[in-house]
């Protein structure tokens, strides 16, 4: 494997990965799932923002829950991201 490509592989650069999924609002929050494959598998992962006066803060999460479709991956990110916000709310940006 040579540089270009392991570097593209570290970072998720093309293919599939590289498809935006839509944002969910929730609770003045945007959720937006971007699940990584890896072995046939799908990670969950996601994106979680919200609009403020200084402008848009961002908390990526990943989890260890794998899935067999990309679909159920994303479904999962947005369970994932609406639990994340009920518990945490804005103190997940508190590091931002």
């Amino acid at each position: 494997m040579g540089i270009g490509s392991l570097f593209r592989k570290l970072v998720g650069a093309g293919g599939e990965e590289d498809v935006l999924e839509a944002a969910v609002d929730y609770q003045g929050f945007q959720i937006r799932p971007a699940p990584k494959k890896q072995s046939g598998q799908y990670y969950t992962a996601g994106v979680i923002s919200k609009s403020f006066p200084d402008g848009v803060k961002e908390h990526h999460f990943i989890r260890a829950d794998t899935h067999q479709s990309r679909e159920n991956a994303n479904q999962h990110a947005l369970q994932k991201g609406r639990q994340i916000i009920d518990e945490q709310g804005d103190r997940i940006f508190k590091d931002s």
